[in-house]
């Protein structure tokens, strides 16, 4: 998301499921690494369960948030950054990351509301109520 009137950015954090429906949504600073907000978006989630799976791009490439999905049940697929001395994933589970495509579009479904798009609200609870009355209307177009 681009800047806002009041500072440099908000960030829409997501989980979907593996057919790109949202699972999880939350909002936060665009200032903060993605890893540190993995637990708050876990725990805006609409369902009662954890996934299984969570699938992330190099960002989510962390010792300690593997660690800490690992002990909540959470097997977490991430290729290596370029810089990291150990690797940590064979290549076996990351077939699954060719699905990453899916979260993407369901970003795209999400910037197809004008709200949503451009933050103008000042209250960050107000924005993520309308990102979260956008999932919405995604799960409800693609179900009924």
């Amino acid at each position: 998301m681009g800047p806002t009137k009041r500072g440099k950015g908000s960030k829409i954090m997501a989980v979907a499921d593996r057919s790109g429906l949202p699972v999880a949504v939350d909002v936060a600073c665009a200032s903060p690494n993605e890893v540190t907000l993995v637990k708050s978006t876990l725990d805006a989630g609409f369902l009662p369960h954890a996934p299984e799976r969570l699938i992330g791009d190099k960002a989510y490439d962390s010792d300690a948030l593997a660690q800490d999905l690992a002990e909540e049940g959470i097997e977490l697929i991430a290729p290596n950054r370029s810089n990291r001395k150990v690797k940590t994933q064979d290549g076996r589970p990351l077939r699954r990351y060719k699905r990453r495509w899916k979260i993407e579009r369901l970003f795209a479904w999400l910037q197809n509301f004008r709200r949503i798009l451009t933050r103008h609200d000042r209250d960050v609870l107000n924005y993520l109520g309308f990102v979260q009355l956008g999932c919405i209307v995604i799960l409800l177009r693609r179900c009924l």
